[in-house]
């Protein structure tokens, strides 16, 4: 089923790895323009010349620092002057460190709420009047599973992102009907984010080794294994696409049947 999305344009945050960067490898898949955002230019480039091979459309990068109003400001700006416009924003950000609540600092907390919030408000800001000129613009939130259900050991992630989910929603009414606005819950997916947890739970000395942390992130799961990338990122194209053209205001949970919530 194609998604109708070829030569409109799409701005996918955190995207030259993990979940950001598959769910701009599907948007290019479907022939759209992507601009790809990540802080390593080498990394970045790379990732470019990757995805540019997928699809019919043309695949850039800009890089910059989503903490940093100056740098967001600059890459909606480089995104319209390169496609004269906007009709999908994409927002992914790196996860906060793990750690329990009485080892997290002030400037933990802070620097957490720039990454995860301030960076998607700052976003939507600038990208918001684009999105309403096109003939249906999108925004979707790649968040957590952890909106739904706190998870040990990453007290900023439970916390923070319950912020963005709630902007999301309130996106979804102000925004109306020109631009629809939802959001993804992922639960773990095969991504260097988490290699870096698991990392940091073998350092506490909660697994005794990365193979053991790693099959411990998949007990509980229905389908008794960890996510693939792509399957989120088909996700959150299908929500960009006319496809899904009657949701608004959602958050989708991508966690295997994971959750224990009825909602």
């Amino acid at each position: 089923m194609s998604l109708d999305v070829a030569d409109d344009v799409a701005l996918v945050t955190a995207s030259s790895s993990g979940l950001g960067r598959a769910s701009a490898a599907v948007l290019a898949e479907e022939n759209a323009n992507v601009v790809l955002n990540g802080r390593d230019e080498d990394r970045l480039d790379e990732t470019v010349a990757e995805l540019d091979a997928l699809g019919e459309g043309s695949v850039v990068g800009v890089a910059g620092d989503l903490t940093q109003k100056e740098d967001v400001e600059a890459l909606v700006t480089a995104t319209v002057e390169e496609f004269d416009g906007l009709d999908h924003l994409v927002t992914s950000a790196g996860g906060p460190p793990s750690g329990p609540f009485m080892e997290t600092d002030d400037e933990d907390w802070y620097h957490t709420f720039d990454l995860l919030v301030m960076s998607v408000v700052r976003l939507v800001r600038e990208a918001a009047p684009h999105l309403r000129d096109g003939d249906g613009g999108t925004i979707v939130t790649i968040a957590s599973r952890s909106v739904k259900e706190a998870i040990d050991s990453l007290v900023l992630s439970n916390s923070v992102r319950m912020s963005v989910v709630g902007l999301e929603k309130t996106l979804s009414k102000e925004l109306a009907p020109e631009v629809r606005a939802n959001a993804v819950l992922p639960g773990p997916h095969e991504t260097s984010r988490i290699e870096e947890l698991v990392e940091q739970s073998v350092e506490r000395g909660e697994y005794d080794s990365y193979e053991e942390g790693l099959a411990a992130r998949a007990e509980g799961i229905p389908l008794e294994r960890i996510g693939e990338p792509r399957e989120l990122g088909e996700v959150v194209a299908f929500l960009c696409s006319p496809r899904s053209s009657y949701l608004n205001g959602v958050s989708i949970p991508i966690d295997g049947g994971a959750g224990a919530a009825n909602l």
